[in-house]
């Protein structure tokens, strides 16, 4: 079983720091999930280790947040090989003395949610600048744009030519409207910037009640294979997002299919290294 390196593991420890956006959705609004939880769920799954994913903690606790995965990180059973610490470029007043506190934590690469801002936010240069030092000091930054987003997406990677991007989600594409487009052209026009690679992950939560199945994301896991290359893909599990579907189990299944479909070299980039190589972790 090729071992998969899972790019986007959230933790919720309600007790350590404030998780907002989870009021409201009935899956995740309530109780804790743990490493244990994930260790529970993934034991024979072929896991090879974790990044740990921010996991859009309100504004006041991002930091607190990356400081206490990294302590967890520290218990060699983890399983966590790196993290992707949450981060604010918007802002220059605390940006690098985050930048090198976090880095000296050894965090993998870099997140700020943008869907949930204004576009102008990661249009704006004090944005931009900030992104290219992160990339300046060798780490990743991680895109989360909605797929109405994708043209602000690829503009933004143009301008940030130093620094790798990943695209989380596969660009959210509408798949309970079963829209095809333009997410199909938009993907496409972002794969012809180098320094972007895709996330395979959250699909599956994005399908209509009842409709999530490798049937029904085909035709999108499809066009990024075909956009992307599996040299420039990556996956992730968005546990315990991906409760809003089937639960990681079935992901996970849904994904082996998936890999089974290619040859051994194309399944092993994408499951593990690919990720090894981006983010600059080993399992």
């Amino acid at each position: 079983m090729i071992p998969l390196l899972d790019t986007h593991q959230h933790l919720i420890y309600r007790e350590k720091v404030g998780y907002g956006w989870t009021t409201g959705i009935p899956a995740l609004a309530a109780g804790d999930f743990t490493l244990s939880d994930y260790a529970g769920l993934t034991g024979d799954a072929g896991i090879g280790g974790t990044l740990f994913m921010e996991t859009g903690v309100d504004d006041a606790d991002y930091q607190a947040e990356t400081r206490f995965v990294h302590g967890l990180s520290k218990d060699p059973g983890s399983g966590v090989v790196g993290i992707i610490a949450s981060i604010r470029p918007e802002s220059e007043d605390g940006f690098d003395a985050w930048l090198e506190e976090s880095a000296a934590l050894g965090v993998a690469g870099y997140r700020r949610i943008l869907h949930v801002v204004d576009d102008a936010m990661s249009e704006s240069a004090v944005f931009r600048g900030n992104v290219r030092k992160i990339g300046a000091v060798g780490k990743t930054f991680d895109m989360c744009f909605l797929a109405r987003q994708l043209p602000v997406a690829r503009a933004f990677a143009a301008a940030c030519d130093n620094t790798r991007l990943v695209l989380d989600h596969c660009g959210v594409p509408d798949v309970a409207g079963g829209a095809l487009d333009p997410w199909r052209a938009d993907m496409a026009a972002l794969a012809e910037i180098p320094n972007v690679t895709c996330k395979l992950s959250g699909i599956m939560a994005y399908c209509a009640p009842g409709e999530a199945s490798l049937d029904t994301i085909r035709p999108y896991v499809d066009h990024v294979l075909e956009t992307f290359g599996p040299s420039r893909i990556v996956w992730g599990s968005d546990w315990p997002v991906i409760d809003l579907a089937n639960g990681l189990a079935d992901w996970i299944a849904v994904t082996r299919t998936i890999l089974g479909d290619l040859s051994d070299d194309e399944a092993a980039a994408i499951a593990h290294r690919n990720a090894e190589a981006v983010y600059g972790v080993r399992l």
